[in-house]
């Protein structure tokens, strides 16, 4: 239900630190977004193919570097990117990950999405009026998806950042994926911001994650770094 603005801090503090830093909004994503689209034919699939378009554009720039990049997603933008670099893992140099909304798909299997109530074996075409308009692909494009066994497919390396009184995506999905990145073999380092809830609102908070973000990138920068300029 957000747009690119609650990614801004982090944006900005990546640009400042020089990075080509780009974030967007979802088609029919957010309450209040730039992107067309209807909020009726979204879902974290139709997410997921926006990513794509998104990532082949910042690629595509003179003064970006295609052979580094790197994803970042809160919520479920979080689940979003974390897929997207599962089926792409050439590609992703790091993977951040705030707060994922790992609880998806059983949420959806559950017929209990945030404040929607179905039958998960009868999903109806239009969901909820208010606050936001959802369709029936919002659930059934997820319901046979097994995150933890997804996002495995990615195993470079991974930054799980969530707050532990975070009452929308509990902090135990988060254990668990760093759990199942670990066992995949993945570089996972996983970070408790003490106090921080659903989204970063205050700003020791938005310090904290802003802090282990640029130290987490630089950290493959300079790795990629070292790699290109390594003697033949």
């Amino acid at each position: 239900m957000t747009n690119r603005h609650f990614s801004y801090p982090y944006v900005k503090t990546l640009a400042q630190s020089g990075y080509a830093a780009f974030c967007f909004d979802f088609c029919g994503g957010g309450l209040v977004s730039s992107s067309q689209g209807s909020s009726r034919n979204m879902s974290v699939v139709t997410e997921m193919s926006d990513l794509k378009a998104v990532i082949q554009f910042a690629k595509d720039q003179d003064f970006t570097d295609e052979n580094t990049l790197l994803l970042m997603g809160c919520s479920q933008g979080g689940l979003v990117a974390a897929l997207t670099a599962a089926e792409m893992p050439d590609e992703v140099s790091g993977l951040i990950l705030q707060y994922p909304a790992l609880c998806i798909p059983d949420a959806a299997q559950k017929g209990e999405m945030l404040w929607l109530k179905f039958d998960p074996d009868h999903i109806p075409e239009k969901m909820h009026e208010e606050p936001m308009r959802l369709g029936r692909r919002y659930a059934a494009d997820v319901m046979d998806i097994d995150a933890f066994q997804a996002i495995t497919g990615y195993t470079g390396k991974v930054l799980l950042i969530h707050g532990n009184r975070d009452t929308i995506v509990d902090m135990d999905y988060s254990q668990m994926a760093c759990e199942a990145y670990q066992a995949a073999g993945a570089d996972v380092r996983f970070v408790t911001i003490s106090g921080g809830k659903h989204i970063f609102r205050r700003p020791a908070h938005i310090r904290q994650a802003q802090k282990v973000i640029t130290d987490f990138a630089g950290n493959i920068m300079k790795k990629s770094y070292e790699i290109d300029n390594s003697p033949v």
